[in-house]
This record gives structure tokens, sequence and C-alpha cells, in this order.
């Protein structure tokens, strides 16, 4: 289904003073104020082409950009998409996720993604995570590559997921970052929220923010950049991208967070690397957890190959 084209609205003076989600509810009686609010949180409501809020007072005069996406099918179907399957049992299994590949159907997604392959590989997923999210016990972004842990039951669900909020489960990142950071190591402990403004972005500090907890430690330094491996507390969204950008090191080839950072690499080749990057340079390296059964089981991913190339381009030499 092809995404149709946002409308243009432009407010008269009679919306000076109203709040935009009310307001479009009013211009937009087949959405609810609910659903128009969900849009604005999701980047798809623009004033004057940029990113708001929904208690935004209007002035009068300004354009508005609605977007809303074609509905999604609520139940996803499988699908045979190839998994690298690192481990599986009855009760569990570690996927090696590629970078590209979504985690859940979404706005705008309702195919092409871990669930609808998960559906394929495993008769009878999870319920826990509800119709979209069936089996997933935690997230990766869709351009971070690595382990992803999958539970195939409802009872291991909540055993794992009472891990993660316990925060016993192991998981380490490795990154490539932009600039050399100027210690060996560090640990970055600030809450993450919400941008206000930018609704698809998350950032530091931000109002309403969650308790954050990232510790880094650099693997090897590179030209103008660090491999750094990232060992994350908690598990918020965007956590090791936001965090490492409020530091100055952005994860290269990560376009909404480190879209005004340019490389400052020597070598032309190293730059002309960068810039070809078309995800961010993370990966999920390493897993640790406690399976039902009792056992500790633990998992290694090594970094993919567009990674190791980008690795290699940016070596000292």
């Amino acid at each position: 289904m092809s995404e149709p084209a946002p409308e243009a609205l432009v407010a008269g003076p009679e919306a000076r003073g109203e709040r935009l989600d009310r307001y479009l509810a009013l211009r937009r009686p087949d959405l609810s104020r609910a659903r128009v609010q969900a849009l604005i949180d999701a980047g798809d409501v623009r004033v004057d082409g940029a990113g708001t809020r929904a208690a935004y007072r209007l002035k009068g005069g300004e354009t508005i950009d609605v977007h809303v996406p074609p509905p999604v099918d609520p139940t996803p179907q499988p699908e045979d998409i190839p998994l690298r399957v690192l481990y599986e049992d009855p009760r569990l299994l570690v996927v090696d996720k590629d970078a590209g590949l979504a985690m859940h159907p979404g706005a705008g997604r309702s195919s092409g993604t871990l669930v609808n392959a998960l559906l394929h590989h495993v008769v009878d997923l999870s319920g826990i995570g509800g119709e979209l999210r069936p089996g997933l016990v935690h997230r990766l972004d869709k351009g971070t590559s690595g382990l992803v842990l999958v539970a195939k039951d409802d009872a291991t669900h909540r055993f794992l997921a009472a891990q993660f909020a316990a925060r016993s489960v192991h998981k380490e990142y490795l990154a490539i970052v932009l600039g050399r950071p100027p210690l060996a190591a560090g640990r970055i402990e600030r809450a993450i929220g919400r941008d206000p403004i930018h609704r698809k972005r998350m950032k530091v500090d931000a109002p309403r923010g969650r308790h954050a907890i990232s510790e880094w430690t650099v693997e090897r330094w590179l030209d103008a950049a660090a491999l750094v491996r990232v060992r994350i507390l908690t598990g918020r969204t965007h956590q090791i991208r936001v965090h490492l950008a409020s530091i100055g090191h952005p994860v290269a080839g990560d376009s909404l967070y480190g879209a005004r950072v340019s490389p400052g690499c020597k070598r032309p080749e190293a730059r002309a690397a960068v810039a070809a990057l078309d995800r961010p340079a993370l990966h999920a390296t390493r897993l640790r957890f406690t399976h039902p059964d009792g056992r500790e089981l633990a998992f290694e991913s090594p970094l993919p190959d567009d990674l190791r190339r980008l690795l290699a381009a940016l070596e000292e030499t």
C-alpha cells in the first residue's frame, strides 16, 4: 500500500489560542483527539515544517501538514524471511538480527519484520507482547544489528522480562563513534525522554525523562573515530545513540542523532566510508541471561560485514 501524501491545512484566525490537538480533531472529524495526539507524538504532524507538541497553541496562519499512515493489519502474518538462529529450545530462541530488519509491525508497516519471520519459524509464540509483538522480550532499533532474545511461551516471557526489569541481563554493544573520546572509558547517567519539539527523536534531560545508565570503554582508537564497547544498565528507546551523542560522540551513520557532525578523518577514503554508511554503526554483540531451567546462557555475535569494512577503512596507518 502506497503512502498517502500529507494533507496541508491552514489555520485560520479563529484558531488563535487553540491547542493543536483539539483544533485538528475539529478540522478532521475522522480522527479522534487521541489519534491526533498519537500522530503528533510520532512526528506525523508538522507546523510550518517543524515538529511540535499536542499542547502547542496556534497563532493563526500556520500551515499544518498532517500525514496519516495507512492502516496496519492488526494480526501479523507469517513470512518466510531468513533468520540466523544461534540457539533454540522448547522455551526460547536467540536470533542474530540483520540491520534494516524492523522488530515488529507498526504505523505504515505490516510485513517484512522480525515478528513476521518468527511466526513462520515458531508454531506458537508468547502472546504477552500483544498481537503486534508476540514473543519479543526486548527490542533493537531497525538499523541496529545483533542479538535478540525471544520467548516461545508466556511463562518464559514473564521469567525473562523479570530479569530485564531487575537489570540482571548482561547486554553489550559495539559502536563506531565519530571523534576520539578524551577518556578511555566513561559512564553516562542522564534521563532520556521524548524530544518535545522533534517527536521522532529522544533527548537527554527531557521533560518526564526516565533514568538511564550507559557505561562505555574504548576498544580501539581510529582515524577521528573510535570503536567503543557499551554496556547498558537500562533499556530506554535509542539509549546508546542518545547518550553517546550527548557527550559529543554520535554513532557513525546515525542520521537522527549525528547528522550535524562531519567526520574529521584525515584520509578521504575514511571520510567516504563514513558518508556511505546507511545505518547507525551499532551492533548488539553480547547477551547473557538465566534460562528458566537455571542455566546461565551467554552468546556473542561478531561485527557484521558492513561494520567490519567501516572499521578497516578507519584504521590508522
